[in-house]
């Protein structure tokens, strides 16, 4: 009897084990979104350009706007219910500015995440078949109640066009939305650290890039003119009108699971592939002038393609040519030319490398 007892309580402590295997750490490293949870934002908390600018791998393209909407990495508290208890504590908020002429027809105000073609071939989604699915997912807020549209594209070969809604919002409380895409014949996605799929969330996009025709939970053929339903205005034309998200998950499978909470310290070095602040410093010595010293940087993590350099900080006199030069995706050589000879000179630099898709 003993050893009977023994063997069911094994099978119980392995049944156990297989379930809490299912819900935690076989499910870990499944989220194909970086930094989901906005918790880095190396470049700034608040901007009001286009482009990436505040929260890293979420970029806000806007124009045609009569004021310059506000980006923010947005801290949440206890208030926001529905996402707080859930462990987030950040999000990307849009504020919009005062859109005094309307809706233009080629006014356009978007969030985007964009995916490297391998992560998405690699993936395990068998994205050419119908029976094999996707999941999106996510924490929406917005200050008008509305209804929202978004899309999925990919890049590759004949580009795919997925549009879908987010049902009308109410306003001011947290939504979850989630999406089960199935793949397609059609798709293409090649093996390359370069863009295959990205990932829009809309607030207003004028007639000139939408048509009613676009069907909705469906893969189409992309084209420029019809990329979802037409838009409403209400949110963009409302002064200040706000619209946030967070807790942004794709996954393999047909099931949104809880989000994948990642650490600090992993979703930065996740995000440092694509974008990352190096410091860069080098001495003039007692020298004649025109005599040149090199450093050699390295950067923290290997970068997804060549970066651009933008050079900050640290201007000092006595320094005539400076320049990042061999530059490549580990690293590059920090060169400094002195104008004339005396004292001993240092410039520090903060050097910005950006390697988005």
């Amino acid at each position: 009897m003993s050893l009977a007892r023994d063997i069911a309580d094994l099978g119980a402590v392995t049944s156990r084990l297989d379930t809490v295997g299912a819900s935690s750490g076989a499910l870990s490293n499944r989220n194909l979104i970086i930094n989901g949870a906005m918790q880095v934002a190396q470049r700034g908390t608040s901007a009001t350009t286009s482009g990436y600018s505040t929260v890293d791998r979420f970029v806000c393209t806007f124009s045609g706007h009569d004021e310059a909407p506000t980006i923010a990495q947005h801290t949440l508290t206890s208030s926001d219910t529905g996402v707080y208890e859930k462990g987030f504590r950040e999000s990307f908020h849009i504020t919009n500015g005062n859109q005094t002429s309307g809706a233009g027809t080629a006014d356009r105000l978007f969030m985007q995440y964009r995916i490297e073609a391998q992560d998405i071939a690699k993936s395990g989604w068998d994205y050419t078949s119908s029976s094999s699915n996707i999941t999106l997912s996510f924490y929406c807020k917005s200050s008008v109640a509305q209804n929202f549209y978004g899309r999925i594209t990919t890049a590759d070969g004949t580009q795919q066009n997925y549009a879908f809604e987010t049902g009308s919002l109410t306003a001011d409380t947290w939504t979850k939305i989630t999406k089960t895409i199935s793949g397609n014949s059609s798709i293409t996605i090649d093996d390359n650290s370069d863009i295959g799929l990205s990932i829009e969330l809309v607030m207003f996009r004028g007639t000139d890039t939408t048509d009613n025709s676009v069907p909705l939970n469906a893969w189409q053929t992309y084209s420029s003119s019809a990329r979802m339903p037409d838009n409403t205005s209400t949110w963009y034309t409302t002064n200040d009108a706000t619209f946030e998200i967070t807790g942004v998950q794709l996954e393999v499978g047909d099931t949104a699971t809880d989000f994948e909470h990642r650490s600090f310290g992993q979703e930065l070095a996740l995000c440092q592939r694509y974008f990352q602040v190096v410091s860069a410093s080098n001495r003039v010595r007692s020298a004649g002038s025109s005599h040149i010293y090199a450093n050699s940087v390295n950067y923290f993590v290997t970068m997804r393609a060549t970066p651009s350099t933008t050079k900050s900080g640290g201007i000092v006199s006595n320094v005539g040519l400076e320049a990042c030069n061999n530059v490549n995706t580990t690293g590059f050589r920090y060169e400094i030319t002195a104008t004339s000879s005396g004292d001993a000179y240092y410039l520090n630099r903060d050097v910005a490398l950006d390697a988005e898709l």
